[in-house]
């Protein structure tokens, strides 16, 4: 079944310093910083929202379809996609601009300085939902501010259930503003942090967003996660991960198995744990797309970790 993924397309460039950023930044001087930093070691690894869960979702099995605004140098990222045999016919080329990108430096103390730069990202309202066709669910994840905004309205109107995912967007929009997502949406994803943030910008509690959508996830990280559907509460337990190595797109892996189990018709508590798998999965592995599987290992680590089949 096609999942439209409405997201960031990007790529990640992290590099490593091999001492301590307070070792170099006098905190006395901060206000006239002129510091470089030699970074022997660096990576770029595929990223953005959207290509996180599509990975993850393809991993599974399920037809993700990727809509989201690109640049220039999209070229590498478009022929990984065409290898997995992702749909890229709604990733729009933004002539003139670059590709969504992070900047990462990170010391030995793993504090980071990063720097953003969103490119053509910001083009993202220039797509349309009804554009693609045979659409099951969606999800409206970090994006352009104004693609988020229409992109929840076209899904609203077309009468395809959607998750609101607002994740690092949330800033961008006020209280009005989010509560407006929240009554487009079925479903509603968020971290425990921006859980919080949404309580204080709507001034409603998580019980309150609830009784608004079908499903309010919440994220807990190494404690598990908590999904708010019905009426019900349901406590997901975490999933072991083999070691922790990066925490990059753990958030996305995890969608990716709630929209998997959700498609599927899985109850709420084995959508979670489904979820909570992927990201155990995840965290192994640096980067947001390096870890392999397939349904059949999923399905074998899923029984034994949690003591019942998918």
């Amino acid at each position: 079944m096609r999942t439209l993924i409405c997201g960031s397309m990007a790529y990640d460039t992290i590099m490593v310093f091999p001492d301590h950023f307070k070792n170099h930044i006098l905190s006395e001087k901060i206000h006239i910083l002129n510091v470089a930093f030699l970074v022997p070691e660096m990576r770029r690894e595929f990223g953005g929202c959207a290509g996180n869960i599509a990975y993850n979702l393809k991993l599974l099995g399920g037809e993700p379809v990727i809509m989201a605004t690109v640049g220039d140098d999209f070229g590498q990222y478009t022929e990984r996609l065409r290898q997995q045999a992702i749909d890229t016919r709604h990733i729009r080329h933004i002539e003139g601009s670059y590709t969504a990108q992070a900047f990462i430096t990170t010391d030995l103390d793993d504090n980071q300085i990063t720097a953003f730069h969103p490119g053509a990202m910001g083009q993202a309202h220039e797509n349309t939902v009804g554009d693609a066709k045979d659409i099951k669910l969606g999800i409206v994840a970090p994006d352009g501010r104004q693609g988020m905004v229409d992109h929840a309205r076209q899904f609203r109107e077309a009468g395809i259930p959607f998750i609101f995912d607002p994740g690092q967007g949330l800033p961008m929009f006020n209280g009005e503003e989010l509560l407006q997502f929240v009554q487009q949406a079925d479903y509603l994803a968020c971290n425990d942090y921006e859980a919080q943030l949404l309580q204080e910008r709507t001034g409603q509690t998580l019980e309150g967003l609830a009784k608004q959508v079908q499903a309010l996830v919440v994220t807990l990280g190494a404690k598990g996660s908590r999904i708010y559907a019905r009426g019900e509460v349901h406590d997901i337990p975490p999933a072991k991960p083999a070691e922790i190595v990066d925490p990059t797109g753990c958030g996305d892996a995890y969608r990716a198995g709630l929209m998997f189990g959700m498609l599927k018709g899985m109850d709420w508590p084995t959508c979670g744990r489904l979820a909570g798998l992927l990201g155990a999965l995840k965290i192994a592995r640096q980067g947001g797309q390096n870890h392999r599987f397939d349904y059949a290992e999923i399905a074998q680590r899923f029984k034994a970790e949690y003591g019942y089949a998918l």
